[in-house]
């Protein structure tokens, strides 16, 4: 068969691709190796920047997020027994907004089912074929049959592991990593949120973070080992952990309950240049990372999807190749500006396994600076909401 673009991932990046092409127009046909219920039950970050919010309006999906997202004003920095605010609204003008991955993930399912997105689930073996030419196709496997799809372009939004990246030639491509050498343990819980913004923390024990779901539903997070596994951690040394790590009132403030899910997420930076090779475009994961601290994976990945749908849509309406031969160059200066915050932000509230007396000293006197010194929130708050496209 053919189509006009190949998206090969079925995760918010790709969906959100094929939705916008469908409302200009534009044929997709999305490939994903996993289940829908798979890839709709992953839990992720839940805060969107306002480029993103405003994406998902343009495509069409954001009437539940409008409805039942928190719009978040402030955010809230705690070191020890102190909390002080960042004023987002009041230093950018704008917010961001509090909505979780998986009902992004579902809004835009529920929009390609009645558009009648084509999306295939449980595809193996998928093979990307003469990208650096003329005519790509992909070809995969399912229920024990072999496919091809002819396309004009592929857009990669298949993560990390999956094969976009892969299909560039090493020698085209340089990679940039930063390894962590911690995680995140994060639960979920159906309990009111401790407070109405999100919470983090730098304590003598290690990093936390209080942030929600909606009013009824809280994610809570704590600096762990690599080393240790989820079952390592009953509920009641979770909670008990989280206590110890954010300050005292709000300890006391907090309602506990059964986590409804546990996972450890390792920390890492990865950036690969170039975005582009030939008719394939990477898109988020397959691209980028980015550690979870400022909440960045989906809004870079919703910010890559912006420039390849300006670029796709301009080819097909105006003949015009400038937005695709800028999209590599445009994405990875948000990307490497989206990197920076987020090493920023991990550096001031982990506590890391090298650190020195003096390492420890600098970082109380950068989050004193924070506290102190309104132009250092404006920059922070302006990275927050999220840079402008």
């Amino acid at each position: 068969m053919r189509t006009q673009i190949a998206i090969i991932g079925g995760g918010p990046s790709g969906l959100l691709l094929s939705q916008l092409l469908h409302r200009s127009g534009i044929s997709s046909v999305v490939l994903e190796r996993k289940t829908r219920k798979y890839v709709q039950g992953r839990i992720r970050a839940g805060v969107l920047e306002t480029g993103m919010v405003d994406l998902l309006r343009t495509a069409g999906v954001a009437k539940r997020m409008d409805a039942e997202g928190f719009i978040h004003d402030h955010t809230k920095i705690a070191y020890g027994n102190e909390v002080f605010e960042i004023d987002l609204k009041r230093l950018t003008g704008t917010p961001v907004m509090v909505y979780g991955q998986t009902e992004v993930t579902r809004d835009l399912y529920d929009a390609r089912d009645s558009m009648g997105g084509d999306i295939r689930f449980n595809v193996e073996n998928v093979v990307i074929h003469g990208a650096d030419g003329d005519a790509p196709f992909v070809t995969y496997d399912a229920n024990g049959t072999a496919h091809r799809i002819e396309c004009d372009y592929i857009a990669g939004c298949d993560g990390f592991h999956g094969v976009s990246r892969q299909t560039i030639p090493r020698a085209m491509r340089k990679e940039y990593e930063k390894v962590y050498p911690f995680g995140w343990l994060g639960i979920l819980s159906e309990t009111p949120p401790v407070d109405d913004e999100l919470i983090y923390a730098n304590s003598e024990r290690g990093f936390a973070l209080c942030s929600m779901r909606n009013a009824n539903l809280s994610r809570y997070y704590i600096q762990c080992s690599l080393s240790d596994k989820p079952e390592d951690w009953t509920d009641a040394a979770f909670w008990a952990e989280l206590k110890r790590r954010i300050p005292q009132e709000t300890a006391e403030a907090l309602i506990t309950g059964p986590a409804i899910e546990k996972s450890i997420a390792p920390l890492r930076s990865f950036v690969t240049e170039p975005m582009r090779w030939g008719r394939l475009f990477l898109c988020g994961d397959a691209a980028h990372i980015v550690p979870p601290t400022g909440a960045k994976g989906l809004n870079t990945a919703a910010s890559d999807i912006h420039y390849l749908f300006d670029g796709l849509r301009d080819f097909y309406r105006d003949g015009s190749c400038e937005g695709l031969d800028a999209y590599s160059q445009k994405a990875l200066a948000r990307v490497w500006k989206a990197e920076r915050f987020s090493w920023w932000m991990s550096n001031l509230l982990h506590r890391f396994p090298d650190q020195s007396d003096f390492d420890l000293k600098m970082q109380q006197a950068e989050i004193a600076f924070l506290r102190d010194n309104e132009n250092a929130q404006r920059v922070m708050a302006e990275n927050y909401v999220g840079l402008p496209y």
